[in-house]
């Protein structure tokens, strides 16, 4: 029998649980997976507190690796007995066994190990469309990454190094500056002791930077749009910090004819070919060595409460897995 992790009601950590589940056999265009590495994202968070509601009661987690032991009827993509992994849910990651549609499943190369793909699949698709297709960097740009020591971060700030660009990254301690410095960030600003908007003014000469990436939210926002050049692009897609107030379209005119992008990765992997593309590329730059992943924490699936602590109160760095 499966194991999942389910809510009942929004809230802390504690209204997680882990319940036994009959699985019924795959139907059309189905899978069942046996789970062995489950990503853990902020946006779990999200789904967990309600800011981002579910229908309920639901699973949690959009992420993971396993092996199909069973395939449905009209199954293409892919086969019994492979390696597969996902990023972009279905929600209900939090498990042991899983039935699921084949349609978000991608085949693993052999190059890429159960725990490392737990921990890229989301953030790396993210990190692919932010900085290929939301804003296309160049080589010599000059951008701002907010939590450039968080999983995501740590992955685009190789990812722009092996694209030349120059990355500042902002940062909540030392520790975790010279982390991101490790990993390719150029200029590293802690925002607990330094105003990174005069910062960022001093590293580009006052021009500013023609992107920002935002995954924090409310607590950087406003000086964010300051650090932007004229007709720059503030791309906000994570709320660690709350999510922004709403923003008056004359307040964009006003501080340079910006633009702001709200954007999600379901909507930029939501066609097979984008989704195969972009998990393409990602598999590409790991398996050149430009990009590693940091599985920085482990924690056994039924720890899950002290997973999401650690997590929303800052302790982690990298990526986290849930082993089941």
């Amino acid at each position: 029998m499966a194991q999942a992790i389910r809510i009942h009601k929004t809230g802390g950590p504690e209204v997680m649980q882990m319940e036994q589940m009959d699985l019924p056999d795959p139907g059309q265009g189905q899978v069942r997976i046996r789970q062995t590495a489950v990503g853990l994202n902020y946006i779990d968070t999200y789904h967990r507190s309600g800011l981002y509601p579910l229908p309920l009661p639901s699973g949690i987690g959009l992420e993971a690796v396993g092996v199909i032991e069973a395939v449905g009827s009209d199954v293409q993509y892919v086969k019994e007995g492979q390696r597969v992994c996902y990023g972009t849910g279905p929600i209900g990651a939090y498990a042991t066994e899983r039935v699921m549609p084949e349609a978000t499943l991608l085949p693993l190369p052999d190059t890429i190990e159960d725990i490392q793909a737990a921990g890229m699949m989301l953030r790396g698709m993210t990190v692919q469309y932010l900085l290929r297709r939301a804003f296309k960097v160049e080589p010599g740009m000059t951008v701002l990454f907010h939590a450039a020591a968080g999983g995501v971060g740590l992955i685009a700030c190789q990812w722009l190094k092996h694209l030349g660009v120059t990355t500042i990254g902002t940062v909540g301690s030392e520790a975790k500056g010279e982390l991101a410095k490790a990993h390719g960030c150029t200029h590293v600003i802690n925002y607990n002791t330094e105003d990174f908007l005069d910062r960022v003014k001093e590293i580009t000469d006052g021009q500013g930077v023609p992107v920002v990436y935002d995954g924090v939210g409310a607590s950087v926002f406003d000086k964010s749009l300051d650090c932007l050049q004229s007709r720059g692009m503030m791309i906000t897609f994570g709320n660690a910090s709350g999510s922004v107030p709403p923003v008056a379209p004359g307040l964009l005119t006003a501080k340079g004819s910006l633009f702001l992008h709200r954007p999600t990765l379901m909507h930029y992997t939501a066609t097979r070919p984008e989704l195969e593309e972009t998990a393409n590329d990602l598999f590409n730059i790991v398996a050149s060595g430009a990009v590693k992943i940091d599985v920085n924490q482990t924690y056994a699936l039924k720890d899950v409460i002290t997973a999401h602590t650690d997590l929303e109160s800052r302790k982690t760095t990298g990526s986290t897995v849930l082993l089941p």
